[in-house]
């Protein structure tokens, strides 16, 4: 018996329906050399992550330029600014014999117990050398003063006790006689003291600077009383 041939034949649009479509495929699979949008979000934080950082190692390279430029101008015009010890008489007391002549027969022969004062207000320490106080009575020389060397601490004040001799012998060829006359009847001598005393600043033991300690003071003994008082320094 011979088979059925099926009327069913193949419809060609059908076939060509059915089949895929090259365009379609290619509309529709992904592009693999495109970057995605993830990726571009990525790298471009990162690129601002990269400049935030860049930008705060410039901040901190600027602030610490001014941190320690601060710091050296502090140092320049506090440390290093160095200015001159002050040499001062401080007070005055006399011991044993307090001899004063007269009016008629004017001289004096006297021991006075000197306190001085090298005041350094500086921020190294001042080595100073040996130096002489001349005490002088209008001008004219009447005792002198040995100061030994030594050392005044940073910021600080040293005091020096010294025995001075102060005597009239060279006022006798001098015509400051009659004034002496005249000062002792006023119950009052007038002296003056001057020193330079040269020494160096010591900062750190590194910077050493040449720097001097001057006085120049004015002062009065009392004869009744017999103080040294009125003392006026420069």
């Amino acid at each position: 018996m011979a088979e059925k041939i099926s009327d069913e034949t193949p419809n060609p649009e059908k076939i060509n329906d059915e089949s895929p479509n090259p365009e379609k495929i290619n509309d529709e699979s992904p592009n693999p050399l495109a970057p995605s949008n993830d990726e571009e979000s990525i790298t471009a934080h990162s690129k601002d992550q990269n400049r935030k950082k860049q930008m705060k190692c410039l901040l901190y390279v600027i602030l610490f330029t001014v941190f320690q430029t601060g710091i050296i101008l502090i140092f320049v015009l506090i440390f290093m600014r160095m200015t001159n010890p002050k040499f001062r008489v401080r007070s005055g007391s006399f011991i044993d014999a307090f001899n004063v002549g007269t009016e008629a027969s004017p001289s004096f022969d006297l021991r006075m117990n000197t306190q001085f004062t090298v005041k350094n207000t500086n921020f190294g320490h001042f080595k100073y050398k040996d130096g002489t106080v001349t005490f002088a009575y209008k001008g004219i020389p009447v005792g002198n003063a040995m100061i030994e060397k030594g050392r005044v601490g940073a910021r600080s004040t040293k005091k020096v006790d010294v025995v001075v001799k102060l005597r009239s012998n060279g006022l006798l060829l001098n015509t400051r006689e009659n004034e002496l006359g005249s000062d002792i009847s006023s119950g009052v001598l007038p002296l003056t003291s001057s020193i330079k005393l040269k020494g160096k600043i010591h900062l750190m033991e590194v910077i050493k600077k040449k720097k001097y300690a001057q006085m120049n003071c004015s002062m009065e003994i009392d004869i009744n009383s017999r103080t040294l008082g009125n003392i006026i320094c420069k």
